[in-house]
């Protein structure tokens, strides 16, 4: 069984995988729609303005925890005979999957003391699961594509 967290190990493989991450963040606030995008969109907006590197290296610093937490949902999907693409089965479980990846931001966010990016994770926090499980199929075609590599 192959083992998502040796991605987090090799320092290339690591760095590709979070470009493509922060990659999909970018397209996903982007295809946003409607009032409540307008806050997303501000708020992210405004963070890549002040801080251009913060996503790449929020993204870098979650990593291992993603990885880990990801790592759980495939060794059940091995264990159930691996049917089709690992992305299919993330999909299946999206709602699942953005609150577990949800947590790990939690936790990292009750820990931090930069008031201002706490401030606003726990403004956008309500809706996140929602932003979170939309991104959850292409999340897993990065994962799938990356898996291929191991």
């Amino acid at each position: 069984m192959k083992d998502l967290r040796k991605l987090a190990e090799d320092p290339d493989k690591r760095q590709v995988v979070v470009k493509d991450c922060v990659d999909l963040i970018d397209a996903e606030v982007k295809s946003k729609r409607g009032f409540s995008a307008v806050a997303v969109k501000t708020a992210y907006g405004l963070v890549k303005a002040l801080k251009p590197n913060m996503m790449t290296n929020a993204v870098d610093s979650l990593f291992d925890d993603f990885a880990a937490t990801l790592q759980s949902y495939y060794t059940s999907y091995s264990e159930a005979g691996a049917q089709g693409a690992f992305s299919g089965y993330l999909s299946a479980r999206a709602a699942d999957v953005a609150e577990a990846l949800l947590q790990v931001t939690d936790q990292r966010a009750n820990g931090s003391s930069n008031k201002t990016a706490v401030k606003a994770y726990k403004r956008l926090r309500p809706k996140g699961k929602v932003h979170v499980e939309q991104a959850v199929p292409n999340l897993g075609k990065i994962v799938d594509k990356h898996l291929a590599a191991l």
